[in-house]
């Protein structure tokens, strides 16, 4: 295998083609990508062996588990990686006895070299890659699901049917029709996470969550994960500790079962990419549990500490026990802020809102519905996605600044950072930014948007409702399939196209989905409301 690495699976990616030297964008180094390419390969060979084998009571979770640990900005660390790699051969030689000793190799069991992939013939690259990267965000929500108890069967074989086929000498007729299936599983996987969430969590209900912080010791606590949090809550209750969210963790204080901690305060900081400036000097133990994390730096190393699939070298990792012990130990050194600290979001606001999920939308869906026929509410936008650094995401912000005022921006994941502290206002008698949770609550979207279709005897691409998104990773990858294999059209993505998708099966989306780059705040606004 190459020295050198190769990697395009996120938006960052370098010069939109691929990182390809020592290390990449998001700072992952050569050997690590290596190794994350490795854990593929193993994990192809995996699903390929429990083709005619019955897998164990373990197998479904290990390939979950090897698949959310190559996600962008997950794992950093290369003792972990080859730990699951060990797990994934040690499953594949249980599942099928003898086969690591076997003098005649079948092939039909052996790792995948993923320097196939990558020198693959371009178009049938890019389709594998979109299977490959959905799946990866399918796995990131089974995860999260399974914490809490919840898994689908539907969900689990797919991993193994996708990851086989990338082995696969297939062309686009048989690749095509993955991918969009890709797109079908997922959205299971995101009804499964919303169900599991609220079975457990409650219904979210709107919040208003503040972005200040009180005096006193302190945890910061990010990512996705809400059981993680629900036990930080937990152990710190009585502490003198308060609890501020970061991040994709900020809809947590919609959901009943967590709001009821007092000592829940608000949230600090703004989106994932900030986290270097606005970690560097916080009196505070930062505990990530998914993915999000940033190369760490100095001058906040001895406070970071992680939990789940999230792995970097040298931070203290809370293991399956989940024993915060040590991130409340360090919350009580530091001792947090000697005052009250003001902070604002990115636009200056102190306060955001969230909890719009479809269980609060829906019930106001006659209110809705009635503001639409008075002519009060003309056009609704869904406006959201994953955040990241690169220039130009600023894009957002001026859209939803320039949206009119008969208008509704519905939002969600870590795109709304760069809108979410702005006073839009009200229109009948809702707020005109609602926040619907984080990336996985997409499905809250697309229950609003069927329900608005029912309602209007339509389809959905007939409603007044234009989909403008951003993307980074892998999740925005599998939700944008979902809204493909939904017949979604006209959907709007920027602020880079993703350098995997080849000219051909870009053609293929753009003559069939009418998928389309972002242009500038302005173009898109008169584009789309011409069309209204």
């Amino acid at each position: 295998m190459s020295q050198k690495m190769f990697c395009f699976q996120c938006e960052q990616t370098a010069g939109c083609s691929g990182c390809t030297g020592n290390a990449g964008v998001c700072g992952k180094s050569a050997g690590t990508a290596r190794l994350q390419d490795e854990l593929t390969g193993a994990l192809i060979g995996l699903a390929r062996a429990c083709a005619g084998n019955p897998k164990t009571e373990n197998t479904d979770q290990i390939i979950i588990d090897g698949l959310f640990a190559t996600l962008t900005n997950v794992n950093f660390n290369d003792e972990t990686l080859r730990s699951l790699i060990g797990r994934v051969n040690g499953e594949k030689t249980i599942v099928v006895p003898g086969c690591s000793a076997c003098g005649s190799p079948c092939k039909d069991t052996e790792n995948y070299d993923m320097e196939k992939l990558w020198s693959d013939q371009e178009d049938i690259r890019s389709l594998k890659s979109l299977i490959l990267f959905g799946i990866r965000g399918v796995a990131a929500y089974a995860y999260h699901a399974a914490v809490l108890g919840y898994t689908d069967e539907e969900v689990n074989n797919f991993f193994y049917k996708a990851l086989s086929a990338i082995a696969e000498d297939w062309g686009m007729e048989e690749l095509l029709p993955l991918v969009m299936e890709t797109g079908k599983v997922n959205l299971s996987c995101m009804e499964l996470l919303d169900r599991a969430n609220t079975e457990t969590f409650g219904t979210p209900a709107p919040a208003e969550v503040s972005l200040s912080v009180e005096k006193g010791p302190f945890i910061v606590i990010t990512g996705h994960d809400l059981y993680d949090l629900k036990l930080l809550l937990e152990q710190t209750e009585g502490k003198g500790i308060n609890v501020y969210t970061h991040g994709e963790m900020l809809p947590a204080h919609a959901y009943p079962e967590l709001k009821k901690y007092a000592h829940l305060k608000g949230n600090f900081g703004t989106a994932w990419q900030n986290q270097q400036k606005e970690f560097a000097d916080l009196p505070a133990p930062i505990l990530f549990t998914t993915n999000c994390l940033m190369p760490v730096k100095d001058s906040y190393a001895d406070r970071v500490f992680t939990t789940e699939m999230v792995s970097y070298p040298e931070m203290v990792h809370i293991g399956e026990d989940k024993d915060f012990t040590p991130v409340i130990e360090k919350a009580l050194e530091l001792g947090g802020f000697v005052e009250d600290k003001e902070f604002t979001g990115i636009n200056g606001g102190k306060t955001v809102m969230t909890g719009f999920g479809h269980g609060t939308v829906l019930q106001a869906a006659d209110q809705v519905i009635e503001a639409v026929k008075g002519g009060a509410i003309k056009h609704f936008f869904l406006v959201g996605g994953c955040d990241g650094a690169r220039a130009g995401r600023n894009y957002y912000t001026e859209f939803v600044r320039q949206t009119p005022a008969d208008t509704v921006v519905l939002t969600l994941a870590c795109g709304k950072y760069r809108f979410n502290d702005l006073d839009l206002g009200t229109i009948g008698g809702l707020p005109r930014l609602m926040d619907m949770g984080q990336c996985n609550d997409a499905y809250s979207a697309i229950k609003v948007a069927a329900a608005l279709a029912e309602a209007f005897d339509c389809g959905v691409n007939e409603l007044p409702l234009s989909m403008v998104l951003s993307w980074y990773e892998q999740k925005a990858v599998c939700i944008l399939l979902t809204l493909l294999h939904l017949g979604i059209k006209n959907i709007k993505l920027g602020p880079t196209l993703p350098a995997f998708v080849s000219p051909n099966v870009l053609n293929f989306l753009v003559e069939n989905y009418n998928i389309a780059p972002i242009t500038t705040p302005e173009e898109d606004l008169k584009e789309i409301l011409a069309q209204s």
